[in-house]
């Protein structure tokens, strides 16, 4: 039926890759590139039942992805490369008219800022083209937009308040190690935090806000609020919401070995000279640090995400509760990846299916709430993300 590329060949691209592949009357050929072309061989041949092209590329080079998305002739380009790719990745896509998705927003490489404004800029122009973009299809952001779209269309009149919780309550037995890119996962909880209260942003210190909140099936957790991008989105589709936070667990030896490394000056975006030749610290860092893609294998635990929602329908006060647990060692048994790689791979995939078989319909640039949920939503479970749902019971954030 389709055609599918998937840039990217870390431990979501492996998941993704796994994913497509059990899908065959959807997709039907299948190609992973990256820089690193062994990484793609490996995933091709951990795939036995589907024959899986691989290719080199630097998706840097604009001209390189036009000319192997030339040559392939995808229908969709997956996205699963490091944001500061998501906007030349967007313009191959554009010079060849071919759909696009990824997982999380751009964010340029010398500076840590997150914002769709770089990506949003590009609607009129994939309009005009009559191709879609899919911004934002992990889990979060991904499918917490698509359980916030999911409470609005089904639950609430108006939806007033927003928590967003993630907890990771995994054990992979590593002195210290990040569950994605270290690069981004880094530069993402270094920068201070924010969150939306009544028609503005209200900045915090890094980590400066926490608490522990309660987890399904783990118990309570220290959770930190920090900005995500799905927060910038979700305030401009839903604009009801007077208040919306996004929380995350770190362990308290996590938080010690991060701040150590920050004040040694380990997590710097800024390059220095190092016996003649000019290194990012951070850069090197992520080059020390166990590959997330690596973890899999001893992990165990589960992680929790969802969205508690505060607000009103037919005039009375409703909660409500929507979330996923995701064991590691289930993920790792499935595709042989760790539950975070799992829990962004999984939702890319359905969100490619989404749009090539014309569930979800656009033309333009598009956040994933402003799609249906409901088809989303009804084949989340059956590709091993399960969902539960908890309506006017207390919620575990405090309004």
């Amino acid at each position: 039926m389709a055609r599918v590329l998937i840039i990217g060949a870390g431990g979501v691209g492996s998941v993704v890759a796994h994913k497509c592949a059990s899908v065959p009357e959807v997709f039907t050929d299948i190609m992973i590139a990256s820089r690193n072309k062994e990484k793609c061989d490996r995933i091709a041949a951990q795939i036995k039942h589907r024959t899986i092209e691989t290719a080199q590329l630097d998706a840097d080079i604009v001209e390189d992805t036009i000319a192997l998305i030339e040559s392939f002739k995808p229908d969709m380009v997956i996205n699963v490369a490091l944001p500061y790719q998501d906007l030349p990745i967007m313009d191959a896509c554009l010079a060849t008219k071919t759909h696009y998705l990824d997982t999380a927003n751009y964010e340029p490489i010398d500076e840590a800022k997150f914002e769709y404004s770089w990506q949003w800029a590009y609607h009129d122009r994939f309009k005009e083209a009559g191709i879609t973009a899919v911004l934002g299809c992990g889990f979060d952001p991904g499918v917490t937009s698509i359980f916030t779209a999911y409470a609005a269309k089904h639950y609430f009149d108006e939806m007033h308040y927003l928590d967003i919780i993630d907890c990771n309550a995994g054990d992979h037995g590593k002195a210290f190690a990040t569950n994605f890119n270290p690069e981004i996962n880094i530069r993402e909880i270094t920068q201070n935090g924010r969150y939306w209260e009544n028609g503005q942003w209200v900045e915090t210190k890094p980590l400066e806000i926490h608490k522990p909140i309660h987890y399904p099936n783990i118990g309570e957790r220290e959770s930190y609020l920090l900005f995500h991008e799905e927060l910038e989105s979700l305030t401009k589709n839903f604009p009801s919401l007077k208040r919306a936070r996004f929380w995350m667990t770190f362990g308290e030896k996590y938080i010690n070995a991060l701040n150590l490394l920050q004040e040694i000056g380990m997590t710097s975006i800024k390059p220095i000279m190092y016996e003649g030749k000019e290194i990012v610290p951070l850069q090197f860092l992520k080059a020390v640090l166990p590959e997330p893609s690596s973890l899999g294998e001893n992990y165990k635990g589960e992680t929790s995400i969802g969205c508690q929602i505060r607000g009103i329908k037919d005039g009375k006060e409703r909660t409500y509760y929507i979330w996923n647990n995701c064991e590691h060692q289930k993920a790792y048994e499935d595709v042989g990846a760790q539950a975070v790689s799992y829990t962004t791979g999984v939702p890319a995939m359905l969100g490619a299916m989404m749009i090539l078989t014309g569930k979800w319909k656009g033309e333009g640039v598009f956040n994933v709430e402003e799609f249906d949920p409901d088809p989303f939503l009804e084949l989340l479970g059956k590709y091993g993300l399960p969902w539960h749902e908890e309506v006017d019971k207390d919620l575990a954030v405090e309004k």
